[in-house]
């Protein structure tokens, strides 16, 4: 531990004693997780969470998991802070949109993926489906029916989609 200035070999204050100004006892509760070094995480997590009621949920929990319970107080104090209203939920919500932006942005970037593959699979057949003795229309009856059905479905998705491509691009 460190040494204070006051009383040589007396180790300095945890930053919740520190803060409330008081003796640090040798056992505790906060001087674990609370380093004198770091004295803005306990002024956050007392701001949002009272010192008193820190103390009580460590002690109510078992010592293997008290490291888990500050960390996540530390975490909603700091988002607390810096959005009093919405703390983490805040930061969650925000997250959740750029995951749901980045999905949209996959799924264009998928259908794009597929429309330039048939594409090009029209360009190499003249018809698109070969000829009815290639390798290519071999297979079941329901197979070669879905294969020729595909195409035309397909292109009228592609129209709706190439439609939100555009929305959403001048959207952002």
């Amino acid at each position: 531990m460190k040494e204070s200035g006051r009383k040589q070999g007396a180790p300095s204050p945890c930053a919740a004693c520190k803060l409330l100004r008081r003796r640090c006892a040798q056992d505790c509760v906060f001087a674990p997780y609370f380093p004198a070094d770091e004295p803005q995480k306990f002024a956050n997590v007392h701001k949002v969470f009272g010192a008193s009621n820190v103390n009580k949920m460590l002690q109510e929990l078992p010592v293997h998991q008290r490291g888990d319970a500050v960390s996540s107080m530390v975490y909603e104090a700091n988002a607390r802070v810096r959005d009093p209203v919405y703390g983490c939920v805040g930061a969650i919500s925000s997250l959740q949109q750029q995951i749901d932006a980045l999905q949209t942005q996959l799924a264009l970037a998928q259908a794009e993926v597929v429309h330039l593959r048939v594409r090009q699979t029209a360009s190499v057949s003249p018809h698109g489906l070969g000829h009815p003795g290639s390798p290519s229309s071999s297979g079941s009856p329901s197979s070669r029916l879905m294969r020729s059905q595909a195409k035309p479905i397909f292109d009228m998705d592609m129209v709706v989609d190439q439609t939100s491509l555009g929305e959403s691009l001048w959207s952002c």
